[in-house]
């Protein structure tokens, strides 16, 4: 049995300054944006609309979805809901719309059928070649309404990442669109996919969501189609300007409680953790080693972006289900994140295997519960001098020792 006996830093609880602006009713934004995309100039009465879904953790995604729903309804439409998610739910029909139910999106919740389908039509192709896909049931509607969060995208920079353009392009494309985007490099693609399915499929607008550092729904924007490469790279731009982020440049050990698809899309958001450890490059941020000790329920089992990890547990590794998740890395054809990095068993271990070699006086070192989450982390000592100095931080307390339960796994910190 292996056996490490390397001392640990005390932490202490830091707060972060984040600005905490929500909506108060999202469900009454979301129907007025409708209303306001004038969509009797586009559609017949009773025409049939597609109103997209995506597999991510956004806040309020049901109720903003309902919202719309009932809102085309009222304005005398058909709308049916169609899993906008590409490879994910295991490339399947049935697991997309299962995932959809995992998120309360059911028929009954919605008031509208989900019509699950891997069949995609070929709409065109980019100008360099590209062909782009477009879900059938979606590309057959009479409209199709896009709803998605804009936000920066964990694996590339852009003026275009998350947001509708890349739920067309993605989304839409399921698993063969959402392999051939990413095998003609992600960034690009996703703005010249979405360019041509704007041209192509009967796009009707688009509900942009954004959110604030706390994931409730901060703004929602209906978008028309004719402003929605202009208005998505604004919005991307605000998003940007507000995204939380850790308060340390360069890091000896950074230890994440947990990682998951409704976190991230690559499991821990590489703009937190460091885009170079998916693309290369410079490394900004510079966080040593990084220790992931579990994964959430809500992932389903995928444990894509395991691999950016240094140090993992037993735990963790448990949890992956290896057909979901080689579903979605094959799909992104980025095979190091599901990689499985040195596996420890207990949460003690995997923290002692992150900080060996490193003094607990000396140790910049940091612990947070996810990298969506970041109002609120622990902080070694060799780290408080700059954090109260820092006119973005809120709260420093003072340092205690970890506290560990009779396995060793990590209970959860004070405050």
């Amino acid at each position: 049995m292996l056996v490490l006996n390397q001392p640990l830093p005390p932490l202490a609880r830091v707060v972060q300054r984040f600005d905490r602006s929500e909506l108060s009713d999202p469900a009454a934004a979301a129907r007025e944006e409708v209303r306001r995309l004038g969509l009797s100039t586009k559609l017949k009465p009773g025409a049939r609309v597609a109103v997209t879904a995506g597999s991510r953790g956004i806040a309020n995604l049901l109720a903003i979805t309902a919202a719309a729903i009932a809102e085309l309804k009222a304005e005398g439409y058909a709308p049916f809901v169609v899993p906008a998610m590409g490879s994910h739910g295991e490339a399947t029909a049935e697991g997309q719309k299962a995932l959809l139910e995992s998120l309360g999106l059911t028929e009954e919740a919605l008031g509208a059928p989900i019509l699950s389908s891997m069949e995609v039509l070929q709409l065109g192709t980019a100008e360099d070649g590209m062909p782009v896909y477009c879900d059938r049931n979606a590309a057959s509607a009479d409209g199709i309404l896009l709803i998605n969060r804009v936000k920066p995208h964990p694996a590339f920079d852009g003026e275009i990442e998350s947001g509708l353009m890349k739920i067309m392009a993605v989304g839409l494309g399921k698993q063969r669109g959402a392999e051939t985007i990413h095998a003609w490099g992600l960034g690009p693609a996703v703005l010249k996919g979405g360019r041509v399915i704007m041209q192509k499929a009967p796009i009707v607008g688009g509900l942009a969501i954004l959110e604030n550092a706390f994931e409730k729904t901060r703004r929602i924007v209906g978008v028309r189609p004719e402003q929605m490469e202009e208005i998505e790279k604004a919005l991307l731009a605000e998003a940007k300007e507000r995204f939380p982020r850790l308060p340390f440049q360069q890091l000896d050990a950074l230890v994440v409680e947990q990682m998951g698809k409704n976190i991230a899309g690559s499991g821990m958001d590489l703009n937190i953790i460091g885009v170079w450890r998916r693309n290369g490059g410079p490394r900004v941020p510079d966080y040593g080693r990084i220790a992931v000790l579990d994964l959430t329920e809500e992932s389903h089992g995928n444990g894509l972006g395991v691999g950016f990890a240094d140090v993992t547990t037993t735990r963790l590794v448990s949890k992956i289900d290896r057909a979901i998740t080689y579903a979605n890395v094959l799909t992104t054809g980025h095979y190091a994140s599901a990689k499985i990095p040195l596996t420890m068993e207990t949460d003690r271990e995997a923290l002692m295997a992150a900080t060996k070699g490193f003094a607990p006086d000396k140790i910049r070192m940091a612990r947070i519960h996810n990298t969506l989450h970041l109002h609120e982390l622990w902080a070694s000592p060799a780290l408080l001098e700059e954090l109260r100095a820092n006119p973005k931080i809120e709260y420093v307390g003072e340092p205690k020792p970890l506290a560990f339960d009779a396995l060793g796994n990590l209970l959860p910190a004070d405050g």
